[in-house]
């Protein structure tokens, strides 16, 4: 048994040594932390989700080699992972989003919020308003998703991005990508 967790422990470094997220190191340890709190699960392993040059064109969210990540135990798919920028009032935030493998929104995070205010945007219970929705969905700050005062301009950034990213994943089903 202790073995066998040595050789998962190993083989866990070595998929991050080999396959990383193309993410900087303190940001990968802290999708890697969400992404085991939210599947209940230790040693997981990801697998880049690739978009062609043309679809990827078309697409409200671009996907590159390193935001998109199919998540896995062993060889059971536990769902997808999405990690982007989105902007503030000066600087840019950075954020994940976690999907089950139904497509359905299980977990979001502010990772990175690097202003003075507009913060409130990373509490849980704001975030939550996101759990659930899928491809189908369409999320807007102005009917359906409730605003923060101070933190309009992030509410409206954060609310936008996740309503790409749902649009891009609806296309993505379609195209039999995810």
């Amino acid at each position: 048994m202790r073995s066998q967790k040595t050789t998962y422990s190993l083989l866990f470094v070595v998929t991050f040594l080999l396959l990383g997220f193309g993410l900087p190191k303190k940001m990968e340890k802290r999708v890697v932390k969400e992404v085991e709190k939210t599947f209940e699960v230790t040693e997981v392993s990801f697998e880049s989700i690739n978009v062609d040059s043309g679809l990827n064109a078309e697409l409200p969210s671009k996907i590159t080699e390193s935001n998109l990540n199919a998540v896995y135990k062993n060889d059971a798919l536990l769902g997808y992972v999405f990690v982007d920028q989105a902007s503030s009032k000066t600087a840019k935030f950075d954020y994940l989003v976690l999907f089950n493998n139904n497509l359905e929104i299980v977990h979001s995070k502010v990772l990175i919020y690097r202003e003075e205010y507009g913060g409130e945007i990373g509490s849980k219970r704001w975030l939550k308003q996101f759990f659930g929705k899928t491809g189908s969905d369409r999320v807007d700050f102005k009917t359906n998703i409730d605003g923060i005062s101070g933190a309009t301009i992030s509410v409206r950034s954060m609310t936008t991005a996740i309503d790409n990213l749902l649009q891009t994943v609806g296309i993505l089903q379609e195209k039999k990508i995810l």
